[in-house]
């Protein structure tokens, strides 16, 4: 039996290979005993393109061994981040290399080969990856030309190895794909053959969606349509907040992380911001104007402090989903939380995350 709701390691700082197993061999047991004790628990692995290579070099069937001997699995990389991600100023940094870069590709290949090794049999597989980059003047022949290499790569591990791995784009603010229907548009634009079309899909992240204001009928109704691949899904909540209460957004003001945000107008129209100080200084906005900050909070609050938080979001999504499709809780800024927020261990305050998505997933398995 195996479980499908994990947690992304990317919470760990971790660049080199030595750092990510060590932090591996800290929480994961912990949080499998105690919310997948009797079942094989889904290890959501994020690795810098530093401890892929490394792994490949010397770490690969000892990784395995581990894997068996603490009855865990790993159905999915984040190959989002390619070098480090804690500790330092990373802002819009995080994106590069974009997929305008021979590296991405590289990197993301290297990632396949190794999840081919791992996947069990008969288990879907995902990569999730950067939305192309961050919105600049990149070249649309470059990156379809890189994303096809990677998913001509992935469909040559399905013929040779008979494995099922996805390139899961991941939506993002600010991004060339900010929206569901900026992937579904690209996926279309890159005029796939029917095997490299299943070669692609989406990696479908709460918070952001929630952040551009999407719903979640409307977004699962569109990839339908467009017969796009939910490869994986990242249960996660950004921050919420009428205009009136916007000054508490300054308390998650960081200087390590790009925060977006999107305020919706009485009217409707959207008003976009590249980080939090840009929106909290310059958007003069009125009574009735809606603030989401791509902040990624704990899914066990519903409400930051005096703030609100976009929960309502995945617990409309998960009633729709198909039951096999990964769920995902990714609490990548809880090292950046407000101190008031952050008062539980890490390994705890992942538990409490699991723990409430399994007795949402549980409520919407038992039906009326």
């Amino acid at each position: 039996m195996k479980s499908r709701i994990t947690y992304c390691s990317n919470i760990h700082p971790a660049d080199s290979w030595d750092e990510t197993f060590r932090a591996l061999r800290e929480h994961v047991p912990k949080v499998k005993q105690a919310v997948s004790p009797d079942a094989r628990f889904p290890i959501g692995l994020s690795l810098s393109a530093r401890a892929a290579r490394e792994l490949l070099a010397a770490g690969r069937a000892s990784f395995a061994s581990w894997l068996r001997e603490e009855g865990c699995y790993v159905p999915t990389i984040n190959g989002f981040v390619y070098g480090a991600f804690h500790g330092e100023v990373v802002k819009q940094k995080v994106y590069l290399p974009d997929w305008h870069s021979r590296e991405r590709a590289e990197y993301t290949n290297l990632l396949a080969d190794l999840l081919a090794d791992w996947l069990p049999a008969g288990t879907a597989g995902s990569i999730s990856t950067v939305p192309i980059g961050f919105k600049a003047n990149l070249s649309p022949v470059e990156y379809r030309k890189r994303v096809l290499q990677v998913l001509t790569h992935l469909e040559l591990l399905k013929e040779e190895r008979g494995v099922d791995i996805v390139l899961a784009l991941e939506p993002g603010p600010a991004c060339v794909l900010e929206t569901t229907s900026d992937l579904v548009r690209f996926v279309k634009e890159m005029d796939l053959s029917g095997r490299l079309r299943a070669r692609i899909g989406i990696c479908l992240d709460c918070c952001h969606l929630a952040q551009q204001f999407e719903e979640p009928e409307q977004v699962l109704s569109l990839l339908v349509d467009s017969g796009v691949r939910v490869a994986k899904v990242q249960v996660s909540s950004a921050l919420a907040c009428g205009h009136g209460e916007r000054a508490a957004l300054s308390a998650f003001d960081e200087p390590c992380y790009l925060h977006q945000v999107v305020i919706r107008g009485k009217d409707g129209s959207l008003s976009r911001y590249h980080d939090l100080p840009d929106a909290l200084a310059q958007h003069l906005g009125e009574e009735g104007d809606e603030w989401r900050c791509h902040f990624h909070v704990p899914l066990f609050l519903e409400k930051a402090g005096t703030l609100g938080t976009t929960r309502g979001f995945a617990e409309k999504l998960l009633p729709l989903l198909d039951r096999e499709v990964l769920l995902e809780v990714e609490p990548c800024s809880w090292r950046v939380l407000p101190p008031q927020l952050r008062l539980e261990h890490l390994s705890s305050s992942i538990i409490r995350e699991i723990r409430w998505l399994q007795g949402r997933v549980d409520a919407t398995d038992r039906g009326p």
